[in-house]
């Protein structure tokens, strides 16, 4: 079972998909772009919009992926991975440029990081609760 907090979902021929940022998803960013800092720049300075949708293109089967992948790990029944072309053959360059938000919400749910502390005095009694999202 996925963790719906770390997906994001966009709709590619009426079928959808979460996308998921996870590890592996991460270290092919990095293979692929050199960082994941890299790639922001990548897609913000991206001129040539015939290359900036092949790299939306790319992530958005790359983290929808991700799902299918986790789902055949823990399934017998497996489904068939999307791939680039699908995603090109189902989608209009309107619905990339919004899918670049889901890709971003994707990536931010999967690096986001849950942090609880507290302090108690010397006397046992809660001083401070810090939390970070």
């Amino acid at each position: 079972m996925m963790d719906q907090d770390r997906t994001a979902k966009v709709k590619i021929g009426g079928v959808e998909y979460p996308l998921i940022f996870t590890t592996k998803a991460t270290k092919e960013i990095a293979k692929r772009y050199g960082g994941l800092a890299n790639l922001g720049e990548t897609l913000l300075k991206n001129e040539n919009f015939e290359m900036a949708l092949d790299e939306v293109t790319w992530l958005i089967a790359l983290l929808a992926n991700q799902s299918i992948l986790i789902h055949n790990l823990q399934n017998e029944e497996k489904k068939p991975l999307l791939t680039e072309d699908a995603v090109e053959l189902l989608t209009t360059p309107m619905e990339l440029a919004d899918y670049k938000n889901a890709i971003t919400e994707a990536m931010m749910r999967g690096t986001k990081r849950h942090v609880e502390s507290e302090e108690t005095d010397s006397e046992g009694e809660q001083v401070k609760n810090l939390k970070v999202e």
